[in-house]
C-alpha cells in the first residue's frame, strides 16, 4: 500500500493499473472495428510512461515540431501531424517526423507540398476540413464555432480536391460520445461524401471519449464498422487524448493555510488552479476532491484557494466531515489529462512533481521540479 504521506507535494500521480485499463479497453475497439486509435499528446504527453503505452498502442499524433520529435524518439513512431499554421522554419522538422501531415488551409498546403513532394511523397498528406456543425457547448473548445479558424468549410472546396490530397481530418468533438459521433459523421457525409471514395484515410480527431464510464463502446464499433463496410478503401483514424488518461491518476497537495473573510472559509493549497489545473477555471468546471462533497449545510466547508497571486485562483465550495487543518493533504482525482501539459510556472510557483504508483503499489518519482526549471523557462 502506498503511504500517501511519503508522495511529495504537490505531486501529479499516475496509476499503471488504472492507465492500463483504458489502453485494454481503446485497443479492445481498435482491433474490433478495424481502426487505427493513436494518442493525442496535446492532452497527455507524460512520456516516461510510453513503454506502457507502445504495449497496446504504437502512434501518436503532434501539434508540433516538439511532440512530432517527441513520437519520433519516445513512441518510436512518426507521428500524424496537424497544426492550424506551419512555418518555413518549423516545417522541415514536421517532415522528417511525420507520416501523415494535415493542413488547415489550401493555402498551407499550397505552400508546403512542393517540400513533400520533393522529399518523394514519403508523408501522406491531408486537409483539415470544417463541417460546420459541433455538439459542443463552450466556445473555447468549439472549433466548428462562426469564424473558426480551424478547418476548411466545403464552400472553399469546389468539386475536386488538389492533386497530393491523400486524406481528410475533422475534429469537432469534445469528451462526446460514440452518438455524437454518429451525428457528426452524417454532416460530414452529407458536405463531404463525394471526396471519400477517392481517398485513403479520415481522421476523425479526437474528442472520443470511450473510457468514460456510461460511454457506450458497442455503438461505436458498429458505427465504424458500418462505416468503414461503406468506404472500403478508407483507412479510418481516431486521435483521442482524454480517452488515455481518463481517471488514471490525482494531484495530491496540501493546505498551507485557512483564511476567513465575511464568513467564508479558504484553504489555501500548495498547488493553483491557474498553474496546475488550468481547465477548472477556462471550462470551467469543478473537480472532485476525494473525501470531500459539495456543500452542505452544518458541516466543514471551506473554498479552495491556489497559491498563486491571481484573485481568482479559487474554487468552491467543498464539505468534510471534520474541519480541515494545516498539512492536511487534499487529492484532486482524475488530473492526469490536460494538467501536466498545460502546467505553467506563472508567479515562479513549481510544477508539482511527477509520479507513477506502479502495478506493485510501488511509488516512482518520474520528475520533481526546481529552480533551474523556472530559470530556464525566462532565459
Amino acid at each position: 500500500m502506498i503511504d500517501y504521506n511519503k508522495i511529495p507535494s504537490p505531486c501529479y500521480v499516475m496509476e499503471e493499473k488504472l492507465l492500463r485499463r483504458n489502453l485494454e479497453l481503446i485497443k479492445h475497439v481498435k482491433e474490433e472495428a478495424g481502426v487505427d486509435i493513436i494518442l493525442a499528446f496535446k492532452a497527455f504527453a507524460m512520456w516516461k510512461s510510453f513503454p506502457i503505452i507502445h504495449e497496446y498502442i504504437p502512434y501518436s499524433t503532434a501539434s508540433s515540431k516538439y511532440e512530432a520529435q517527441l513520437a519520433y524518439e519516445e513512441m518510436g513512431s512518426l507521428a500524424h501531424t496537424y497544426s492550424p499554421a506551419y512555418t518555413e522554419e518549423d516545417f522541415p522538422l514536421i517532415l522528417k517526423y511525420s507520416s501523415h501531415i494535415t493542413f488547415n488551409s489550401l493555402s498551407q498546403f499550397e505552400r508546403f507540398y512542393p517540400m513533400v513532394k520533393a522529399d518523394g511523397n514519403r508523408v501522406s498528406c491531408g486537409l483539415r476540413i470544417n463541417p460546420e456543425y459541433s455538439v459542443v457547448d463552450t466556445d473555447l473548445y468549439n472549433p466548428t464555432a462562426p469564424g473558426s479558424r480551424m478547418g476548411i468549410v466545403r464552400d472553399l472546396l469546389g468539386e475536386r480536391l488538389p492533386e497530393g490530397v491523400e486524406g481528410l481530418h475533422f475534429h469537432a468533438l469534445c469528451e462526446s460520445s460514440s452518438y455524437d459521433l454518429e451525428k457528426m459523421l452524417e454532416v460530414v457525409e452529407e458536405r463531404f461524401g463525394c471526396f471519400l471514395p477517392s481517398l485513403k484515410w479520415l481522421n476523425m480527431g479526437g474528442g472520443h471519449l470511450m473510457t468514460r464510464k456510461d460511454y457506450d463502446t458497442d455503438h461505436l464499433i458498429a458505427l465504424l464498422k458500418r462505416f468503414n463496410a461503406k468506404y472500403p478503401s478508407l483507412k479510418i483514424i481516431l486521435e483521442p487524448g482524454s480517452a488515455f488518461a481518463w481517471q488514471t491518476g490525482f494531484l495530491l497537495t496540501t493546505v498551507v493555510d485557512i483564511v476567513e473573510n465575511h464568513g467564508i472559509k479558504t484553504a489555501i493549497i500548495d498547488a493553483s488552479f491557474t498553474c496546475h489545473m488550468p481547465d477548472c477555471l477556462e471550462m470551467p468546471y469543478k473537480p472532485a476532491i476525494r473525501n470531500a462533497t459539495d456543500a452542505i449545510i452544518g458541516k466543514p466547508t471551506y473554498r479552495i484557494g491556489g497559491n498563486s497571486c491571481l484573485s481568482g485562483d479559487f474554487m468552491g465550495d467543498w464539505s468534510f466531515d471534520e474541519p480541515l487543518q494545516i498539512g492536511d493533504r487534499l487529492i484532486f482525482e482524475d488530473m492526469i489529462h490536460y494538467t501536466i501539459v498545460k502546467t505553467n510556472m506563472f508567479n515562479g510557483i513549481p510544477h508539482p512533481s511527477i509520479a507513477l504508483i506502479n502495478n506493485k503499489d510501488e511509488l516512482v518519482i518520474y520528475k520533481m521540479f526546481g529552480y533551474e526549471d523556472y530559470k530556464q523557462r525566462n532565459s
